[in-house]
Order: C-alpha cells, then sequence, then structure tokens
C-alpha cells in the first residue's frame, strides 16, 4: 500500500488589494475582521504596516495554543516586533524586551501584579469610582469613556504611581490624556506605524509636539522617582514603590530608566484599555434592561461592599467578560516569529513569518460564541472557556501583567454603575467599535444621562 504525503496548505488571502486591505485596517478594522471569518480558514495572510511583508493572522483555539504556548522555541516572541508601542513606552518595558532581560523583568513585576494584592486596593478604587459618579449632576448628558477613563487614570497614579495629591498629579493626568488623544484618529496612528512620519519638525509639527510633551511627562515620572529613592518608606504599598524596593536573583535593583519604561507601559497600556472596557459595560447594561435588572438582583441578594465579595459575584464576573468578548479592546496578540519552517494546522509556515492571534475575530467565532453580536452574559455561566477561546489580555510570556487589576476594576465599576446611580442610554443600538490608536472603542465613547443618584 502506497501512502501519499499530504502537501501543507498555502495560508489564504484576501481577494482585495494590499492597499485596499491596509486602508481597511485603519479605517474599518471590525468590518475587515468580519471578512477574515467569512473567509472559511483559520489563518489569513494579512498586509503589514511596519514590517517588510505580509503577516498570518490567526484565530484558531488549537492554532493559538501552539505559537503563544506550546511551542515557544519555535514561535519566538522579539522585542523588536513590538517596536509601535516604542514611542509611548520606550525600550526597556516588557513589550520591547525578550529573551533573559524579558523574563528577568516580568519575573520583578509580577508579585506587585498578584492577584491578592490587587484586591487590597479594593475600596481605593470603589472610592474613585464613587467619587467620578458623584461629580455628574442630574440631568448632564456625557460621554461615559470620558469618565471612565477619569476613573483609571487616578487609579494607575494613586495604585500604581501611589500619587493621592501634590503638584504632580493633575499634570500626569492631563499629559497623557493629551498624548493619548493625539493618536485618536486613524490619521494620526499613522504615525505611529510609520517610521518615516516620525519627525520633528519643531514643536507646532505633530510629531515635534508628541515628544516635547513626552518629556515633560518624563520629567514628572523621573522626579517621583528620584523622591521615591531618597526618602523611602517601608510602609508604602503603591506598586512603583514594590518596584523600587525589588531585587533580581542577583540582587540588582531595577534602573531609574527601566522604572520610567514600565510606569510608561502601565500608564498607556494599563489604563485607557482599562476605560474602553468599562465604558463598553455601561453601554450594555443599559442597551438591555434585562442585563441591569439582572445585575442589581445579583448585588442586592449579595447584599455587600466587600470588594473581594463583588469581585467573586458569577453574574457580574459573566457581565464582565462578555463585555470583553463582544468588544475586545486589543485587535490582536503581541507578535510571534517562525524561527523555521513547520505546520499549522496542515497551512505552510515559513522561517520568520510574523504571526498575530487576532482576538476580535477569535471572540466572534460562532462555533465558540453562537450568535456572537448578541450581547450574552450567561456564556460564561454556561461554559468554561479556555484561555485560547477567551483571551482579553493575550497569552503566553506575553500575557498583561495587569490583568488582574484591569478585572477587578472593571467589576467593581459594573457595581457602581448598577446601584450608585441610575442612567439613560442616549446611544442607537448596536453601537459600532471604531480604531483609537492601536485599539478599538466605542464610535461615540458611549453618550448617557444621569437621572439621579441613589441613597
Amino acid at each position: 500500500m502506497t501512502v501519499t504525503a499530504v502537501s501543507p496548505k498555502s495560508i489564504p488571502s484576501l481577494s482585495q488589494s494590499s492597499f485596499q486591505q491596509k486602508l481597511r485596517l485603519i479605517l474599518e478594522p471590525t468590518s475587515y475582521f468580519e471578512d477574515l471569518l467569512g473567509c472559511g480558514s483559520d489563518m489569513v495572510m494579512m498586509p503589514s504596516a511596519g514590517y517588510e511583508k505580509p503577516v498570518v493572522t490567526v484565530y484558531n483555539p488549537e492554532a493559538l495554543k501552539q505559537i503563544l504556548v506550546n511551542d515557544q522555541r519555535l514561535f519566538s516572541s522579539p522585542g523588536i516586533l513590538n517596536k509601535l508601542l516604542a514611542p509611548l513606552t520606550g525600550t526597556r518595558s516588557l513589550a520591547s524586551l525578550d529573551g533573559d532581560r524579558h523574563k528577568r523583568e516580568r519575573k520583578l513585576m509580577m508579585p506587585s501584579f498578584h492577584g491578592e494584592r490587587m484586591y487590597n486596593y479594593g475600596n481605593l478604587i470603589q472610592g474613585i469610582i464613587r467619587d467620578e459618579l458623584l461629580k455628574l449632576t442630574v440631568g448632564q448628558v456625557f460621554i461615559a469613556q470620558e469618565m471612565t477613563q477619569r476613573i483609571t487614570l487616578r487609579t494607575i497614579i494613586e495604585v500604581v504611581f501611589g500619587i493621592k495629591k501634590g503638584d504632580r498629579y493633575e499634570p500626569i493626568i492631563e499629559l497623557t490624556q493629551g498624548i493619548l488623544n493625539r493618536f485618536s484618529s486613524p490619521l494620526a496612528t499613522s504615525f505611529l506605524f510609520f517610521d518615516s512620519l516620525q519627525k520633528d519638525f519643531g514643536p507646532w509639527s505633530p510629531w515635534g509636539s508628541f515628544i516635547r510633551a513626552r518629556q515633560k511627562l518624563d520629567d514628572l515620572i523621573y522626579a517621583e522617582i528620584g523622591d521615591r529613592r531618597a526618602h523611602p518608606d517601608p510602609d508604602r504599598t503603591d506598586i512603583l514603590s514594590l518596584l523600587i524596593n525589588a531585587r533580581d536573583e542577583a540582587g540588582e535593583a531595577m534602573t531609574d530608566s527601566e522604572l520610567r519604561d514600565e510606569m510608561m507601559l502601565l500608564l498607556f497600556a494599563g489604563h485607557e484599555t482599562t476605560a474602553i472596557a468599562l465604558a463598553w459595560s455601561l453601554y450594555w447594561m443599559h442597551a438591555d434592561p434585562s442585563i441591569l435588572a439582572k445585575l442589581r438582583s445579583e448585588l442586592a441578594d449579595a447584599n455587600s461592599s466587600n470588594p473581594m465579595d463583588i469581585f467573586r459575584l458569577p453574574y457580574v464576573s459573566a457581565v464582565g467578560n462578555e463585555t470583553l468578548r463582544i468588544n475586545p479592546v486589543a485587535m490582536f496578540t503581541f507578535a510571534r516569529q517562525a524561527e523555521a519552517d513547520t505546520e499549522l494546522l496542515g497551512y505552510k509556515i515559513v522561517a520568520k513569518d510574523i504571526l498575530f492571534g487576532c482576538i476580535y475575530a477569535l471572540h466572534q467565532r460562532p462555533d465558540l460564541y453562537p450568535n456572537p453580536r448578541q450581547f450574552r452574559p450567561e456564556r460564561f455561566l454556561e461554559r468554561q472557556y479556555t484561555p485560547y477561546e477567551f483571551m482579553p489580555f493575550g497569552g503566553g510570556t506575553r500575557r498583561c501583567l495587569g490583568e488582574a487589576l484591569a478585572q477587578f476594576e472593571l467589576r467593581l465599576g459594573i457595581d457602581a454603575f448598577a446601584t450608585v446611580a441610575d442612567f439613560e442610554l442616549l446611544d442607537d443600538i448596536p453601537l459600532a467599535a471604531k480604531r483609537k490608536g492601536v485599539v478599538l472603542s466605542p464610535k461615540t465613547g458611549v453618550k448617557m444621562r444621569l437621572l439621579g443618584i441613589k441613597n
């Protein structure tokens, strides 16, 4: 009997030209991802910005597990592939490091972000959320994402930086918001994708203005690090203080420049993503009144203001997870690179191919999530999804280190939105997502009206 070897399949691509696909990825990313799902494959060749050749986009759970976890030697994760973030977070943050340096830095940081430690910040986070809600006046129309961004920025500054008042508090908030707003439109986002646009033609030029604002923020962060080193306080529990005191196996501490880059990563990647998720949760709670009713019923039965009790509530958790599924903030995982020719689900992968997991397409697979555009929290009560079927925080060694903090903020926000105030949704249903920099956010920011504050 003769056995005929089956040749690996070539990875398909969409029929549109490379230019058309790039334009859609910038202007209409969710529509583009829907087309990926409709092509009948588990991976597609996608044109890239910033790389020399097209990249492989993967949205099959088994393939993602193999790329991100099982075959780390075959699918490496060079930090240079994440250079898109370098203008914001530098070259010494976890996003840019690889190999032993990445392992060393992650090991230094992980204890500060352990789930149990996050819960110690629960009362502080609850206070910040309630304070921002009480700043609204009855009848006021507001943009939810602007309010939630204030909540998450304050959380990062107070929990991560440990700054609760003083001359640096408001300037850090204002500079961070200003820098993010520079990349809010698809056109402005192109400055991050194309090195050729990153030219300083003076303070009035787009890139020149950005780097001057970044320098002002750098000055504030370095000043805070310097003060913290000069006046050590063993009773401080904020993450910056914990990182300053952390030591690796050789007894070495993180340098000021390493601390700066990690703080910038946490500041930019850690607050806006959670703010967007919070805004989406407020939207979905009011797009379907039955969701809000079930939340209020569960919270009333629990009758607890303890942050940990709220975090563990099944339906609160399910609403948070369904929010992150139907509207993932991150579109892709961090990049991986094939170190040798291989096969993935019968498709040919060539050495030096760059691969991305597409989180959005994964979360819209109808075989995993029937009627994927329906907001249905019960999915997460009926089934436990694997880390490769539901992955809003990425996976493998590049999985988001701040996941515990983000999940805690999201669930405490859902609790407050349901119990502290009554709102009216003023936006269309359904509300589309649009690109904002390198993430997806609600097209309108979620337009709401405050109807009243509960006692």
